[in-house]
């Protein structure tokens, strides 16, 4: 398979990443399909679009005719079937939990046609693990975007042992349809680039708060006033969701069984009281007003 033979696509999860994703590639001129088993998600998914879109029009970035091309390419559903039965290309985009990956990807095996690619959005879990779920393993990868996918112009595609070159290439030529800036590794790492060195950035942040050093937003305030990051740490995790790093660092600490890896308890306490950040009004900062 090439890049041309890619006409449908699929996008499994229609939260914070997944529908910016399928916009990315319903803009980029494909049929893309969302699914997700909440009926009520895939109605602020579309709603969400809808707000964005008409922004970017208003702006000038797209015109109204580029919006409503786009609308009339996506598709919504709660039927895996239904979303993957055609589809040349997956992108999973749910919960970053291995066992519910792998649970998606064996559903995938069997009701997307067997020429499609399987890729995981995940940000943290190699797809090597997810990919054993599957009989088809040389054609699974990761296919990491950014929050939000439709402003981050990043994508971190990462092949196994076992993923094809045809499904890498496939993959990256993908990106490039849908105007996103691509980067391979060929050799599978946990976190890949960017979240190796958020993580230890995030790690030593929180310790220095839980020992007592600075408050979070004047450690937020020292990396952006001294080291010029557009957002601090505890901005950033309120961004992408609290409750996603702390999965992520679940995962590790599971496969590593290194104390220093498990999630701090700061945060621990922050995903079990549900304050998560930015979706749920409030994480380490206020968000309320």
């Amino acid at each position: 398979m090439n890049i041309q033979d890619v006409k449908n696509i699929c996008v499994v999860g229609s939260g914070s990443m997944g529908h910016q994703i399928a916009m990315l590639c319903a803009l980029g001129g494909y049929r893309t399909t969302i699914q997700d088993i909440s009926e009520e998600s895939l109605q602020k998914a579309k709603s969400s679009l809808a707000e964005i879109m008409d922004k970017w029009v208003a702006k000038g970035k797209i015109s109204a005719e580029e919006r409503n091309a786009a609308f009339e390419r996506l598709r919504f559903t709660t039927s895996l079937a239904e979303a993957a039965g055609n589809a040349d290309f997956v992108i999973e985009a749910v919960v970053e939990k291995l066992n519910v990956k792998k649970e998606v990807f064996a559903e995938l095996d069997k009701v997307a046609p067997p020429h499609a690619i399987l890729a995981s959005n995940s940000s943290t879990i190699v797809n090597s693990l997810i990919a054993e779920a599957t009989k088809r393993p040389d054609k699974v990868c990761n296919m990491h975007f950014f929050f939000p996918p439709l402003v981050m112009d990043c994508v971190e595609v990462v092949m196994s042992e076992k993923t094809s070159e045809e499904t890498a290439q496939v993959t990256m030529a993908l990106c490039q349809k849908i105007n996103r800036t691509a980067v391979l590794l060929r050799k599978e790492i946990y976190g890949f680039i960017a979240n190796r060195i958020l993580l230890a950035l995030s790690r030593e942040a929180t310790s220095l708060y839980e020992q007592g050093i600075a408050d979070f937003k004047d450690i937020d305030l020292v990396c952006k006033k001294a080291l010029n990051h557009p957002l601090g740490p505890f901005e950033l995790a309120d961004l992408s969701g609290i409750d996603v790093g702390y999965y992520a660092r679940l995962q590790l600490y599971a496969e590593t069984g290194d104390p220093k890896d498990k999630p701090e308890a700061c945060v621990e306490e922050k995903v079990k009281a549900g304050t998560l950040g930015r979706k749920t009004g409030r994480g380490w900062y206020d968000y309320s007003k």
